[in-house]
């Protein structure tokens, strides 16, 4: 492929990152997909961009799967080309986009995994009274309180939570703020940790997670304090920070039966993303259509 047509893959990550404002990692990813892609068309002979079809398309999926490549991993790759395409239609530099006619193989829908209400109340119940451990109750009770992203959970600031309207003001995908609800448990633990964060952060430091050198937390950070109290608090399954998300979101719905609002409270933009939570049991679901369908049962005539 000719020099001049990889460079619009740099042009294309510039894109997501200051356009978009997609996260540096999400931008690794996307030109890791394009990558591959272009190193496809060398193989081919394509010098340009506007030389694909939809039958190199459909063969160079085929070829990564025949390599042993997942079906979600295709779908991921596929979703990259497909946004490549429409910016290189945008900027006027191909006419039409080999991709939007190619449907990916289906992947099998993964439920997310969850902890029942039971193991999460024995994971939250921390001992100790030192500024870590309060530190990280707060971040655990928060996690689930709100079911607040990784990084939305480490780029918190001391003025992002309103602890007398009991709210925190987040900063989601794509930049997208919303305000969410902080429950009772973490408001507490929020204050607890509010009276002993001078003993690690320094009076300049705006994040409201510190480390003990007094600095913002990171991502890695939270994932091993979170895997260091599930171990000792003799949780039997894998625990990481988004665990808590999807917790969250299933045991509040499986209470509210509102997918609308789980989705608000999630940051969803579409609501066929949170649908992946209604994975309640059946018998549940038969139980609720009995009680509320205005047909579900028929009255007896006396």
């Amino acid at each position: 492929m000719l020099e001049t047509e990889t460079a619009w893959i740099d042009r294309f990550l510039r894109h997501l990152g200051t356009e978009r404002r997609l996260s540096p990692l999400t931008c690794r990813h996307y030109g890791r997909d394009i990558e591959a892609l272009a190193g496809y068309c060398d193989r081919l002979g394509l010098e340009r961009w506007g030389d694909l079809d939809s039958e190199h398309i459909r063969a160079f999926s085929a070829a990564i799967f025949r390599r042993g490549m997942s079906p979600r991993s295709i779908q991921r790759r596929l979703s990259a080309a497909r946004t490549f395409f429409r910016y290189l239609l945008r900027e006027k530099h191909v006419r039409k986009s080999p991709i939007d006619a190619i449907n990916a193989p289906k992947a099998k829908k993964r439920l997310p995994e969850n902890l029942d209400v039971d193991r999460m109340a024995r994971l939250l119940q921390l001992p100790g009274d030192s500024p870590i451990v309060a530190r990280d109750r707060a971040i655990l009770e928060l996690l689930y309180s709100s079911g607040l992203r990784l990084a939305e959970l480490i780029g918190l600031n001391l003025t992002d939570i309103d602890m007398a309207d009991g709210t925190v003001h987040v900063t989601g995908k794509g930049s997208k703020d919303r305000i969410v609800p902080v429950g009772r448990m973490a408001r507490q633990a929020l204050a607890e940790w509010q009276r002993q964060r001078g003993q690690l952060a320094g009076a300049d430091e705006a994040a409201l997670f510190v480390s003990q050198r007094g600095t913002r937390l990171s991502p890695r950070s939270v994932q091993a304090r979170v895997d260091y109290w599930a171990r000792r608090q003799g949780i039997d399954t894998k625990v990481y920070p988004h665990l808590f998300r999807h917790s969250f979101a299933s045991h509040l719905l499986e209470s509210s039966h509102d997918l609308r609002g789980v989705q608000e409270l999630l940051g969803h933009s579409s609501i066929s993303t949170t649908q992946v939570y209604t994975h309640l049991d059946f018998q549940h679901l038969a139980q609720i259509y009995d009680q509320t369908h205005p047909r579900a049962k028929t009255k007896t005539r006396k």
